[in-house]
């Protein structure tokens, strides 16, 4: 397994944008699906991207769609989560997740999983 460690969250207001980033160590980042997933105080925790070993194939939640966009960098071992036309209800803790094989939208079936970074969007 890869060990991971997110940051890049803050404090944002209304329509700002956000970089995050997913560090990974370990094991060989290429051949590993990533995932970010966000959990807000009080709800279940949501999907938010994916992103394939190669980067070729992403995917979106529906609440995301259009505004966020996932992409990484093999050579640097990093994966990023790029956030544009915040609202209030993005905020959450956003966490990445690794795992080696085709990526998926449930949080449980990445082995990897880094701590979380805090995004809080104010009106």
């Amino acid at each position: 397994q890869v060990q991971l460690a997110e940051s890049g969250g803050g404090l944002v207001q209304t329509g700002g944008s956000l970089r995050l980033s997913c560090v990974a160590s370990g094991r060989a980042f290429s051949n590993y699906a990533v995932a970010w997933f966000r959990q807000a105080p009080g709800k279940e925790r949501e999907f938010v991207a994916s992103t394939s070993r190669s980067g070729g194939i992403t995917s979106y939640g529906d609440s995301v769609k259009g505004r966020f966009t996932i992409s990484r960098d093999n050579a640097k071992n990093t994966v990023y989560l790029q956030l544009n036309l915040l609202k209030p209800e993005d905020t959450a803790v956003y966490y990445c997740a690794a795992r080696e094989t085709t990526s998926s939208r449930i949080f449980y079936e990445y082995p990897s999983r880094g701590q979380g970074t805090q995004v809080t969007v104010s009106s």
